[in-house]
């Protein structure tokens, strides 16, 4: 089973889908959308399964995001130093820039890693939802 192949984690988490049944949609915009940026289903619309699994779940895909973003800038900025001969000022300005577009991608993928964390892929589980 590849990496990226139906019924796999990465697959679940990169085109945020349930991790449980890899068919229904986490949110209900495509991934850039900027009209309802932190708007998720409550429930899988295909099996059910509850994307809330308890109050508060969602802290878990803070630090996530927090992991990710953190390396991201270091890297980022350090390319942009070292790599493409720019200021620290320039590099920083450069790197809000990228970041400003891209929180949405951030905030839903860190949801995505830390639901597909807890959710176990079930190939059975749209049989049992119909």
């Amino acid at each position: 089973m590849g990496l990226f192949k139906k019924g796999s984690k990465g697959y679940s988490i990169f085109n945020f889908k349930c991790p449980k049944c890899n068919e229904g949609d986490l949110f209900p915009t495509r991934t850039l959308s900027y009209s309802k940026p932190f708007d998720m289903h409550d429930n899988c619309p295909k099996c059910q399964q509850k994307y809330e699994l308890e109050p508060g779940f969602y802290y878990g895909a803070m630090f996530i995001s927090y992991i990710l973003t953190g390396f991201f800038c270091l890297f980022f900025v350090g390319g942009c130093m070292w790599l493409l001969d720019m200021s620290v000022n320039a590099s920083f300005l450069v790197l809000i820039t990228v970041l400003a577009i891209f929180f949405v991608w951030i905030f839903r993928v860190s949801r995505s890693i830390w639901l597909s964390f807890n959710v176990k892929y079930d190939e059975r589980a749209l049989a049992k939802s119909n």
